[in-house]
């Protein structure tokens, strides 16, 4: 497995990626982007992107603040998300320029390419789709389904699959609604799941330490999820990942 920080820059702003890939592997393979929880990128990312790399993909887990930073405040995550989530011009231009430094990578196929994302980093994956971005899939996991502006789900290209909490509250049924109605008007290759008993968060093994009501961890939707995540970019790449 190797690893390390890559710098990048977007609009003057100085970013700080994580790539994980498995350089036992001969050749160019898919490139899948990790969008984070609206901590940042934690550990809880990073480790994200290396069980993809552990799958055979590149992976690149984005950073959407600048200069790497992250927090456990509730309040500051919700700042500077909520500041991101008004200004999606911005925050699309924030993921693109994760997934353009992903394709550069000499291993990435660059034919090849997914997203995805956790809560907050759920919506951004599904923005990178929404600003026209040639990836081939995404998948949203516990994100926010708002749709601020429907009509841009044309720009969409690629699949999506959202991967949804049964007993999610934070996701209300008219931004469900909203975003069905988005995909369906705009033709898009969508599907949804839903797992039963999962509140927000339900991947994050660590959700519940910061006792937000409504934020819990589910082993089996965690597993069940991810297991969804891997069938998706499968069939997606129509082929088991290099090396796999």
């Amino acid at each position: 497995m190797k690893t390390e920080t890559i710098s990048y820059e977007q609009g003057g702003t100085q970013l700080r990626g994580f790539l994980a890939y498995d350089d036992a592997i001969q050749g160019k393979r898919p490139g899948i982007v990790v969008c984070p929880e609206w901590w940042g990128l934690t550990d809880y990312a990073r480790h994200r992107a290396e069980m993809l790399a552990e799958l055979g993909y590149v992976a690149f887990a984005a950073d959407l603040y600048g200069e790497g930073k992250t927090t456990e405040d509730p309040a500051q995550a919700g700042t500077w998300a909520g500041a991101l989530k008004k200004n999606r011009p911005l925050l699309r231009e924030r993921v693109n320029a994760a997934f353009e430094q992903l394709k550069k990578n000499e291993f990435v196929d660059a034919t090849k390419t997914g997203a995805i994302g956790y809560c907050f980093g759920g919506t951004t994956a599904i923005e990178l789709g929404r600003s026209g971005a040639e990836v081939r899939g995404i998948v949203a996991f516990h994100a926010g389904l708002d749709s601020p502006n429907p009509a841009d789900g044309k720009n969409i290209k690629g699949s999506i699959l959202v991967c949804h909490g049964g007993n999610d509250t934070f996701s209300p049924e008219k931004d469900i609604d909203a975003f069905k109605q988005e995909m369906r008007e705009n033709h898009v290759d969508w599907q949804m799941n839903i797992y039963g008993g999962a509140v927000h968060a339900f991947t994050n093994p660590d959700a519940d330490k910061h006792g937000i009501p409504g934020i819990a961890y589910n082993a089996e939707a965690d597993h069940r999820s991810w297991d969804d995540m891997k069938h998706f970019f499968n069939d997606l790449f129509k082929s088991e990942p290099a090396g796999k």
